[in-house]
């Protein structure tokens, strides 16, 4: 069936020697979109990040007076190559970039989170959300899921 086992993905193209990656994979609902853009874009809307993680960040744009651009508008889809679309996001501190694939032979959708540190600050000042990420991205691919697959319940 397959020549060799292989894993590779735009992220890696991007950032060749990350700091930090994190790999989710879940089942593609049956009548779901296919396309990896679509996913990516439901993956960071409001609607699928948690609100105890949007409240804040809201908040603390409104008290640097700063334009109350919601954060996840940064997290736009920047390439599509074959089945995964890619976003890129450099900020002072990391480089991140997420890679959201949809592969329909297998039925699955992954997301692969890659992380370059600028620094030694950095390291420490991404701890906590590398720690929540894998339990966010749950949640996300959970609400992506019902989004895309036309399940309203």
């Amino acid at each position: 069936m397959f020549d060799a086992p292989s894993f590779s993905s735009l992220v890696f193209d991007e950032i060749a020697d990350p700091d930090y990656t994190h790999v989710t994979v879940d089942i593609l609902p049956a009548h779901a979109v296919a396309d990896p853009a679509a996913w990516a874009r439901s993956l960071f809307s409001p609607d699928a990040l948690p609100r105890w993680l949007t409240a804040p960040m809201r908040a603390l744009a409104v008290l640097r007076r700063r334009s109350v651009a919601p954060f996840w508008e940064r997290f736009t889809v920047r390439r599509v190559v074959g089945e995964e679309a890619l976003i890129r996001w450099d900020a002072r501190v990391v480089d991140l970039r997420v890679a959201v694939g949809v592969d329909e032979r297998l039925s699955l959708v992954r997301v692969i989170t890659s992380m370059r540190f600028k620094g030694a600050r950095s390291r420490v000042l991404t701890l906590p959300a590398r720690v929540a990420l894998p339990f966010v991205l749950r949640g996300m691919v959970a609400r992506a899921k019902r989004s895309l697959s036309g399940v309203t319940a």
